[in-house]
């Protein structure tokens, strides 16, 4: 059967462990948390020694595998075999392999879990083997998150840890750390670790323990563009460009991307609610007000515009036409000219 990452963690936390899970797709971080749960709470820590197997696919083919799978556990009532890396399996691509894992899909060991990590890849969905695995294991297929997901996934994220987050808070980190979910995940954990209960995360907290700066990042200069605050936008501008390593100009420019596409969903929607804009647009309705004081500062003509100056922008700070152009002076001359 195939599930979503959190019906099968919430499975595996009621005791529920079934014979054979295939974890495979891009995203790394769903996989990481069910092949952990499982090598940490499937057994208890006595019968680990005799009972569980850790393999890596580099290492092994389909047979040796099985092999391990179709053993007995002993003074036990399961064991577990893991494989990690399984894209990596020697045979799991050639037909040999694949017909041996089907095989035992027919008749897996009851007394045995199974589990496969197969991160970054999926099977091929064509073969026989794809089929099977959907009907006869706990098939979990990841993908990575688009970034107007993002923000509620951090909300979400932070609230099954037992804590509350301010929306503002949210914006920065999705912002400046992006989809990659593992890293995500370490910055909030760093920030609730020096934590006190019941807390809530804000800005102050992402600033001292995550190292983002509440005054300057890319939702900032976001703000100052839209509200047409000169000012403060050079401000940031230039703490920018003296500060380039730590704000690499190509996520910056990518975000302003994403900043102007939405506006332009917004000129052209035709259910200008709060409601029906968050929707459209796929952000949280928290930010709606925000977007609208820009849509009136920037009519379409304008927002289409800037979508092709930030296009310009990109390339150039990929080399393309830049010329002698420092990155700091690619987005100093970017932001003057979405503004003006």
């Amino acid at each position: 059967m195939s599930l979503h990452p959190d019906q099968v963690l919430q499975s595996l936390k009621s005791g529920d462990f079934k014979p054979v899970y295939f974890l495979q797709g891009e995203e790394p971080f769903y996989i990481d948390q069910i092949v952990d749960y499982i090598e940490d709470n499937c057994l208890q820590e006595a019968e680990k020694g005799f009972n569980q197997t850790i393999l890596y696919g580099k290492d092994v083919s389909m047979a040796e595998v099985l092999t391990h799978a179709r053993r007995f556990p002993m003074m036990a009532e399961r064991q577990v075999v893991i494989v990690k890396e399984a894209k990596d399996i020697q045979d799991l691509n050639k037909e040999d392999g694949q017909k041996l894992l089907l095989q035992y899909l027919e008749q897996p060991v009851p007394s045995t879990v199974l589990v496969f990590g197969h991160k970054h890849k999926k099977v091929d969905g064509r073969r026989p083997l794809a089929k099977a695995l959907k009907d006869k294991s706990v098939l979990v297929t990841t993908t990575p998150l688009r970034d107007y997901e993002l923000p509620a996934w951090i909300d979400k994220y932070v609230k099954s840890q037992g804590y509350s987050i301010n929306q503002n808070s949210v914006q920065m980190l999705a912002e400046y750390i992006g989809t990659n979910l593992e890293r995500l995940s370490n910055e909030i954990s760093k920030v609730i670790v020096n934590l006190g209960e019941g807390k809530a995360i804000n800005e102050d907290l992402i600033q001292k323990y995550v190292g983002i700066s509440k005054e300057y990042n890319v939702f900032e200069l976001q703000k100052a563009i839209s509200q047409r605050d000169i000012l403060k936008a050079n401000k940031m501008v230039n703490y920018f460009a003296a500060n380039s390593k730590a704000n690499p100009i190509i996520p910056m420019v990518a975000a302003l991307y994403s900043y102007y596409a939405k506006l332009l969903i917004l000129h052209g929607s035709k259910d200008q609610s709060d409601k029906g804009l968050a929707a459209a647009m796929g952000t949280n309705p928290y930010f709606i007000k925000e977007y609208k004081l820009a849509a009136r500062n920037y009519p379409v003509g304008k927002v289409m515009q800037n979508v092709s100056i930030l296009r310009e922008a990109d390339l150039r700070s990929k080399g393309v036409g830049a010329g002698s152009m420092t990155d700091g002076d690619i987005f100093k001359e970017l932001v003057y000219r979405l503004m003006h």
